[in-house]
């Protein structure tokens, strides 16, 4: 008969969890009635918020924007891609009937 030996682990196992905590602010804003209706008509009921979040993010996050910008350039073989695809881009743009 064998004998199974266990030995003990130099550490014990790690559970690892990533939190990320989003906190929120209650917004008030006054529109034209026209506007919020056509608003709600087009992006719809309970995603206004998201909407106009993305439209004024980026306005107001600015610097983040500039810097975000600023690191993907700086990666030179993403640059490289983008410039191929924009470049491939063109050229099915020119073989287009008018």
């Amino acid at each position: 008969m064998s004998e199974v030996v266990r030995r003990p682990t130099s550490a014990p196992p790690v559970n690892t969890c990533n939190i990320r905590v989003v906190v929120q602010r209650k917004l008030t804003i006054t529109i034209d009635a026209e506007v919020y209706e056509r608003l709600h008509d087009v992006v719809g009921r309970g995603r206004i918020s998201q909407f106009i979040e993305r439209l004024v993010r980026p306005h107001v996050l600015r610097g983040h924007l500039d810097s975000a910008y600023r690191e993907m350039a700086a990666e030179e073989q993403r640059e490289a891609d983008a410039v191929e695809w924009a470049d491939a881009m063109i050229g099915d743009v020119g073989d287009e009937t008018r």
